[in-house]
């Protein structure tokens, strides 16, 4: 099952060209105005999701980034020993890993996590978040479905 690593890899390019692209043409906070409820907008998130402990000293980059290196490891694992008609399963383990190392990269590179995806309705705006916030999200999301389908199967 370790092919779908190759998914993670997609992810982890995806991810690190998109925030290059970013970085490169916007200023931090210029915004980009591309539908009624979404923006293109460059924030550096120093903390974790929805910049929780942005403000402490730097401590946390080292936290998050070793949580996320451990996680990794456990989820690489946790592939390795899939069966191979597990597909949902390691899609979406696949998903959350390259996700969770796309991250990882820009802490150790930049000592923050580049974020550029500003949704919002009216003058509510959901923090910003990346490509690869986007694919622990989905393989989140894919991993409790799968979860409760063979619940299902099961029975």
């Amino acid at each position: 099952m370790l092919k779908w690593l190759n998914l993670s890899a997609l992810v982890i390019v995806f991810d690190q060209l998109s925030k290059w692209w970013a970085n490169s043409a916007l200023e931090l906070y210029q915004s980009i105005a591309v539908l009624p409820f979404f923006n293109i907008t460059l924030a550096y998130n120093h903390g974790a999701a929805f910049s929780f402990l942005a403000a402490e000293s730097g401590w946390q980059r080292w936290f998050f980034s070793g949580l996320a290196i451990v996680v990794s490891i456990i989820l690489l694992f946790w592939l390795k020993r899939l069966k191979t008609d597990a597909k949902l399963e390691a899609a979406s383990l696949a998903l959350i890993l390259g996700g969770a190392l796309g991250n990882v990269i820009d802490r150790f590179v930049h000592g923050y996590v580049i974020d550029f995806l500003d949704v919002y309705y009216g003058t509510y705006h959901w923090p910003a978040f990346n490509v690869a916030d986007s694919a622990i999200c989905i393989g989140a999301i894919l991993l409790i479905f799968d979860s409760f389908r063979n619940k299902t199967e099961q029975k």
